[in-house]
């Protein structure tokens, strides 16, 4: 008879494993774990490669609004403290940043 799992404790392990990779301080939570080559955390969740502060937000927060991306308000890439996050349009969060578009965008 095939084992059957229980929906409820895998995502309990994957809440667990998650957590294990954040270092919690008073102000930002720093991921702990693999980074993309743009410094954002990395995390499986068990059916697909996710962004960490992506699966922080929906955790705790809800689900991010379609049409909208999470803007790092700590400017720190590796926080998954959802407090830091806010869902923005793409062009507000590149005119937020320190791109160059974003600094051409901000001299006029």
């Amino acid at each position: 008879m095939p084992k059957v799992q229980d929906p409820l404790l895998e995502q309990a392990k994957t809440e667990a494993r998650f957590w294990a990779k954040v270092n919690i301080t008073e102000d930002c939570w720093q991921w702990c774990g693999p980074l993309s080559w743009g410094g954002y955390g990395r995390f499986w969740d068990g059916t697909k490669q996710v962004q960490a502060h992506r699966y922080a937000y929906a955790l705790l927060v809800g689900s991010i609004p379609v049409g909208l991306t999470l803007d790092h308000l700590c400017r720190n890439r590796g926080c998954v403290r959802p407090k830091h996050l806010e869902p923005v349009t793409r062009k507000v969060n590149i005119l937020r940043g320190v791109s160059v578009s974003a600094v051409f965008a901000q001299r006029t």
